[in-house]
């Protein structure tokens, strides 16, 4: 084992095979075993160690691991003393934030909160709905959930619970009154271990690594040759905020152009570059992107 070592926690469960994905994007492999929480990493100066993301930011402000990955909510509900080193943005499904939503049944006639006077709501995010309520002088009782959250919101008067797509509520036919934190998935890190050179470093690293993954993702490098007669029309179809890297060929009278765009813009852009006068395009796909 490495004199100088960083425990880091990765979420289980439901944001596990993300974020494996990007630490593999960000040029680590990782290798997990279902009966094993500590996954193995090709970094011997990195511990990794799977824990639910509800704990995470409790056991980093324990100082029992330096740093961890989980979402702002969880560090809310927590009421965790800790260092939001950076916004990760990615999640299960999307890379659009997650919501946690008051949610009621769609044929209900409540529409605002304050008609859940007197009633009971069901979630997991029991500290950050308590406050919610305590902050608009609204009376309800609370109380924990185990899971399959929608399904208790014909049982007790609403339930919040956490979407990133909303498909669930709608499957279960309810419909949202009002939105209590909106979260995304954050790095962060003990206090202390902050305040260490190696382990600081080490963080900025891993971070700089999974952010030009991150930042990566949906996008696509694209290389051509085009005649130097040409090169004004190939970069009007180039999107006007990219700045294109140009440089001579060995071909007398032919530019090499490469460029980053969006991979939805390069579908639209390849046939008319090809229509403009450049040659030999290559679309290739990216692994990470530093700015």
């Amino acid at each position: 084992m490495a004199e100088k070592l960083l425990k880091l926690g990765i979420p289980a469960g439901s944001l596990q095979k993300a974020t494996f994905d990007l630490f593999s994007k960000a040029g680590f492999r990782v290798s997990e075993s279902r009966r094993s929480y500590l996954p193995s990493i090709d970094d011997n100066e990195i511990e990794l160690i799977l824990l639910r993301a509800q704990e995470m930011s409790r056991y980093v402000e324990d100082g029992v691991i330096d740093a961890g990955i989980t979402g702002h909510d969880w560090i809310m509900e927590n009421e965790s003393d800790v260092l939001e080193v950076c916004q990760l943005a990615y999640s299960k499904a999307t890379s659009k934030p997650t919501k946690w939503v008051l949610a009621v049944p769609a044929e209900s006639n409540i529409t605002t909160p304050e008609q859940l006077e007197g009633g009971i709501i069901a979630t997991e995010l029991v500290n950050v709905t308590k406050n919610y309520f305590s902050e608009k002088n609204i009376k309800v009782k609370v109380e924990f959930s185990w899971g399959a959250t929608e399904v208790k919101a014909r049982l007790v008067s609403g339930i919040v619970e956490l979407t990133e797509t909303g498909t669930s509520l709608r499957a279960n036919n309810l419909k949202i009154i009002d939105t209590l934190l909106t979260s995304t998935t954050r790095f962060i890190a003990n206090k202390d271990a902050w305040k260490d050179d190696f382990k600081k470093q080490k963080i900025e690293d891993i971070v700089l690594l999974l952010n030009a993954a991150i930042d990566a993702r949906g996008k696509v490098g694209m290389k051509m040759n085009v005649p130097k007669e040409k090169l004004d029309e190939v970069i009007k179809v180039l999107p006007s905020e990219k700045s294109p890297t140009i440089s001579s060929l060995a071909q007398q009278g032919y530019v090499a152009v490469e460029v980053i765009v969006d991979t939805a813009i390069e579908r639209n852009i390849v046939p008319a570059l090809k229509r403009a006068g450049a040659t030999g395009i290559i679309t290739y796909s990216l692994n990470k992107v530093i700015h």
